[in-house]
């Protein structure tokens, strides 16, 4: 018989125990038990969803080439090929009572005072598997995956609740899944794709799909649903912010440039999911979603809080040398034509020699020919980067961009500390850097240790006091109650705000 000991010598519950707030772990990833999970999915949607669940999860997980997938091939196949080194070993599997704590939903729950979090949002491993299904069956089973996922968890709803994965390839499809995982499953917290592929169309009509397959898998381009898309996203952006939802991601950029090694995969995987969250972010930040929805509450996981803080400080130093009226400093029309000429007369006689241009055709030979007067110059909106967003201040840069997005950071994650400096983040601020232990993956060996280990950025000065409070429970809970004020009723969040404030009236646990 399994002995739960460790729950009284566990460093996070002791650090826990300490504090006079809850902890949010924004970040638990879950396993589900593939035979109950299969059944009910053929039981909701026939033998064939299974199939397709199948087909897409491997897709999704181990690609392959000519029939064979990386370990299959040799390696100059890998090298002919350029098949990208996979994520591989990616989950504990020595430590069995955390193994088994991952798939087993009664046991997760029990050992969440020996983890030290009172409560957590989970990301099952197939919550988002429906992506790699066939267009005809990609609804049904996404749908069908997040009603086993609302039905397993519904028992610890007061300190566990799964995500639901919503699909986005259309801005329709997205709105009918969420509504149903909303409203029908009564899920609280959706997980979407931060982009999905979709193909260049003058490749594609040139070569179809049908026929040119091979073409087809490379000649593609990433909608951000933001900027340049394809669709116009707000309507369910729309939906999200009626609902009260707030939206989680963890989008990735393996097999981007750069991390498309067909041999490493810790080359392909180091800030992978910093780069592409960042991707998603600045499209809605520029394709002006963050202004037209300022409600949208958006966290971006296991990328880190520092490159929040680095887009942020880029926004705002690009906006000083880019905005509508500093532009004018690279007006080609703006240049002085006599001033130039007189300068080179006095200066440039070694170098012009043999040369005879007018003023005019001076100016165009130094400026080059991409800022010639001949070539024709952007005009209207073409001439501000920042005019989607609505960008006139750089507090509006501030509000569109730190109100909006909250970054999960793993508790060893000392890059952290680049959210919370005052000093460097423009006008003061602090980036919301929120609590994501990502227990279940392969940098957390023991789920124990997640919250001791972010304590000890503490002692070491890395963060305050103030900081780690904000990143374990300020952050988090603003990020779920300013899209949804009652998102912790009924919950573990709720009654102990309440026990905490009705033993010290004098002393609020903290501004949200």
């Amino acid at each position: 018989m399994v002995e739960f000991s460790r729950l009284h010598i566990s460093r996070s519950a002791a650090i826990r125990a300490k504090l006079d707030y809850p902890v949010i772990d924004t970040d638990v990833h879950t396993n589900d038990f593939t035979p109950a999970f299969e059944d009910y999915i053929a039981t909701y949607g026939g033998a064939q969803l299974v199939d397709e669940l199948r087909k897409a999860e491997n897709y999704r997980l181990n690609s392959k080439v000519d029939g064979k997938d990386w370990y299959q091939q040799t390696p100059e196949e890998r090298q002919y090929y350029r098949t990208l080194r996979a994520p591989w070993w990616a989950r504990v599997t020595r430590n069995t009572l955390d193994l088994a704590t991952y798939t087993l939903p009664e046991l997760l729950y029990e050992r969440q005072a020996e983890q030290g979090s009172d409560y957590s949002v989970l990301f099952p491993n197939n919550a988002l598997a429906a992506l790699g299904a066939k267009p005809e069956n990609r609804q049904a089973l996404q749908r069908a995956i997040n009603h086993y996922h609302a039905d397993i968890y519904r028992k610890y709803s007061d300190r566990l609740t799964p995500v639901a994965g919503i699909t986005m390839n259309t801005p329709e499809e997205a709105i009918e899944e969420l509504e149903f995982a909303v409203k029908t499953l009564g899920l609280k917290v959706i997980n979407i794709p931060g982009g999905v592929k979709r193909p260049i169309k003058a490749i594609a009509d040139k070569y179809p799909a049908d026929q040119y397959p091979e073409i087809a898998k490379y000649a593609y381009y990433i909608d951000f649903f933001g900027l340049d898309s394809e669709y116009d996203y707000d309507p369910f952006w729309a939906k999200v912010v009626e609902l009260g939802v707030p939206i989680t991601t963890h989008y990735g950029s393996q097999g981007w440039t750069g991390r498309s090694s067909i041999s490493n995969y810790m080359n392909n995987h180091i800030g992978h999911f910093a780069d592409g969250s960042q991707a998603f972010a600045k499209a809605l930040f520029f394709g002006g979603v963050t202004r037209r929805f300022p409600q949208l509450r958006l966290g971006l996981l296991e990328g880190g809080a520092d490159w929040g803080a680095h887009v942020y400080i880029h926004l705002v130093d690009r906006f000083s040398k880019r905005n509508l009226k500093a532009l004018q400093n690279y007006n080609p029309d703006l240049t002085n034509a006599n001033e130039l000429f007189e300068l080179f007369e006095r200066f440039g006689t070694e170098i012009t020699k043999g040369y005879s241009l007018g003023k005019e055709e001076l100016v165009d030979t130094v400026l080059g020919a991409s800022f010639s007067r001949y070539s024709r110059q952007p005009v209207g909106s073409e001439l501000e980067d920042f005019a989607a967003a609505g960008i006139e201040t750089i507090e509006d840069i501030r509000d569109r961009w730190v109100n909006n997005f909250f970054f999960g950071s793993e508790s060893d994650d000392r890059t952290i500390a680049a959210a919370f400096n005052d000093k460097a983040n423009p006008l003061g601020v602090k980036i919301n850097a929120i609590y994501s232990s990502d227990v279940g993956h392969w940098d957390v060996p023991d789920i124990t240790q997640p919250l001791a280990e972010s304590w000890e950025l503490v002692e070491e000065g890395v963060i305050s006091e103030a900081d780690f409070k904000a990143y374990v429970f300020e952050n988090p809970y603003k990020l779920y109650t300013e899209a949804n004020p009652n998102f912790f009723k009924g919950t573990a969040i709720e009654s102990k705000l309440a026990k905490v404030e009705s033993q010290s009236v004098d002393k609020p646990l903290a501004t949200v």
